[in-house]
């Protein structure tokens, strides 16, 4: 049972650009857990790079079965090209011979060149300041809040921002903002604190769809389930075990899907990543497809 998200991020290499997770973690439908394919089929792609300067832009990927938490995940990674800066890979997730995920993703040099980003926040409390009232939260949206069974891996700390966490059923605008961490300090390895960021990313967003409709994914009432995923990291400058801020918006529900965004900050006010996402909110008296 992995204890950290480095040993969450070990595979079993089985043959050439062909891996296999050794650890996998449940969430409370006992499937698996969105980020943990995401983290996984990312660092499967990074396996093989063979350049130590070419880190991960982007990632676009698609949820196809939910996956079983009880066996393996089989991470089959193709090269789709290898240029003088940008390098694509296609990671396909596999379970009993069948797609569960598939992924495109994308690594770059270090360049120079232009800069702008959206601010960050201003006036809001810090991680010190919270933790002065409140302890953090270490679920996340597919683990129930009253959920404690033993073994529960759950690596990231979480500090809601206006009291807006996961599990509310208080009807709010659709926009939430927490600090976030790894619970662990990782190592100096920058692709492991890509893999945490692409693991927390599952996070929040769907949760957030569901902030102005009086309900939760804990209530019973939803069918939820992510559907497609992506993300784009703008800067190597940061550490997933350092507070980050995270804000997330939805600026649409509907047909039982619902869509949000999401900006991560550093501390002193660096845009790190965007990312977005598509999901299911069925309401759960509805047939299933």
């Amino acid at each position: 049972m992995a204890t950290s998200i480095g040993q969450f991020l070990q595979l079993e290499k089985l043959d050439t650009n062909l891996f296999r997770n050794i650890h996998h973690r449940e969430n409370f439908m006992g499937t698996l857990f969105g980020g943990q394919v995401l983290a996984q089929a990312l660092m499967a792609c990074t396996k093989t790079i063979d350049d130590p300067n070419l880190l991960p832009h982007s990632l676009h990927a698609y949820f196809l079965r939910a996956g079983k938490s009880a066996d393996p995940v089989i991470y089959d990674v193709e090269t789709v090209r290898d240029g003088q800066s940008i390098r694509s890979r296609r990671a396909v997730a596999r379970q009993y011979g069948k797609p569960i995920f598939n992924m495109s993703a994308s690594f770059h040099q270090l360049e120079e060149g232009y800069h702008h980003q959206e601010s960050m926040p201003e006036g809001i409390a810090s991680p010190e300041e919270l933790l002065k009232t409140a302890n953090p939260i270490v679920h996340d949206q597919h683990i129930p809040p009253s959920d404690n069974r033993a073994g529960a891996f759950n690596p990231l700390e979480i500090l809601p921002l206006d009291g807006v966490s996961c599990d509310t059923t208080e009807v709010r605008a659709p926009r939430a903002m927490f600090w976030m961490r790894a619970k662990e300090r990782l190592s100096d390895e920058s692709i492991e604190h890509y893999c945490t960021l692409a693991f927390a990313s599952d996070l929040g967003l769907l949760a957030t769809t569901l902030l102005p409709h009086n309900t939760s994914l804990f209530t019973g009432e939803i069918i939820a389930a992510s559907i497609d995923h992506a993300m784009w990291f703008h800067s190597r400058e940061f550490r997933a075990d350092d507070w980050l801020l995270c804000t997330t918006y939805s600026p649409w529900a509907g047909n039982a899907r619902g869509f949000a965004h999401g900006s991560i900050f550093t501390r002193d006010g660096r845009l790190i990543l965007s990312t977005c996402q598509e999901g299911l909110i069925r309401p759960n008296h509805q047939p299933t497809a």
